[in-house]
């Protein structure tokens, strides 16, 4: 059992459980069957089959290895964020918890199933479901920012496919952030009702639990280093499946296939990821195959580095016996 307490008492909003309707859940992994089924019909099973057998000793021992240095440092961010919110989360059990929300994102559809599990098993460990879930979103939400920008930056320093549009994105985000910093500015210091106290406690998470004095840096820091992490490995895996292109020609092509596993339209972990990567390796003046073999030997590097994360699955469903019960 993970030992999590309740640092102070810290209000928290009540969230009614919405009815489950069944024909949604199947939405989106049906998206990225389709997907997959389309890049089947343009490239063939050549590519996905050929990314497989190109798979070696050192580029899953680089990714084990990588999987390490990223796992810890999530565990690290989320360790941060929910202690600014006023729930201690000792690092040894936030690494058990993120191994095994890695595995299950790389094994179940839609990506993020294993992130649903981790923020409400730690929600139960504490006492308190909506603050452990809220922990989770917003340890979420602060890496994708920190990729945002790391990603803007780097698309507008390297030729890519978009480099003519950054300066779009970059206008929109910046309308985004305005509009973010109004919102904030704009929200009722009282007021009963449940909008009111939604905005007054997400406004409350992330100034103690992002943006905190003791916390803003180190989710900076561990947010830069697990997405370098992650852009690593989509190197290792263009590599791997024979890309010799220079690595300032690779790197934005392999960053647009890894912002698109942000889609959460996939099937364990495939999909979107391929479809980008074979649109960008094929407008960069490769060919969409190798962008496809790229996105499967990635996948299949993570699922690897995410394999301790099944031993962490398999060690908490095994029971534990008594030493007077042992034959």
């Amino acid at each position: 059992m993970s030992h999590v307490a309740v640092a102070g008492p810290v209000p928290a909003v009540t969230l009614a459980p919405r009815p489950a309707r069944p024909g949604r859940a199947w939405v989106r992994p049906l998206l990225g069957l389709a997907v997959l089924a389309a890049l089947v019909a343009s490239v063939g099973t050549g590519p996905f089959l050929a990314g497989l057998r190109l798979i070696d000793a050192p580029a899953l021992a680089a990714a084990l290895g990588i999987g390490v240095i990223t796992t810890v440092c999530c565990a690290w961010r989320w360790s941060l964020v929910a202690g600014g919110l006023g729930v201690r989360l000792p690092m040894r059990a936030a690494v058990a918890h993120c191994y095994r929300a890695v595995f299950l994102n790389s094994t179940l559809p839609g990506g993020v199933l294993g992130d649903v599990h981790r923020a409400v098993r730690h929600g139960r460990d504490a006492g308190d479901v909506a603050r452990g879930v809220r922990a989770v979103v917003w340890e979420r939400t602060a890496g994708q920012v920190v990729q945002v920008v790391i990603a803007v930056a780097l698309l507008a320093a390297f030729p890519s496919p978009v480099r003519r549009y950054l300066p779009v994105l970059a206008a929109v985000l910046a309308v985004v952030a305005l509009a973010l910093v109004l919102a904030a500015r704009a929200v009722p210091r009282s007021g009963a009702s449940r909008f009111a106290r939604a905005a007054r406690t997400a406004l409350a998470d992330v100034r103690s639990g992002v943006l905190g004095r003791r916390t803003w840096a180190g989710v900076v820091i561990a947010s830069t280093v697990v997405f370098a992490g992650h852009l690593a490995t989509f190197v290792v895996a263009a590599r791997t499946a024979g890309a010799d292109a220079p690595l300032s020609h690779l790197l934005p092509l392999t960053l647009l296939a890894l912002l698109a596993m942000a889609v959460p339209l996939n099937v364990g972990g495939f999909g979107p990821r391929e479809g980008v990567a074979a649109w960008a390796f094929a407008s960069a003046g490769l060919t969409a195959a190798q962008g496809v073999a790229t996105g499967t030997v990635y996948g299949a590097l993570v699922l690897v580095a995410s394999l301790p994360g099944a031993a962490v699955l398999l060690a908490r469903r095994t029971p534990r016996r008594e030493p007077g019960n042992c034959r």
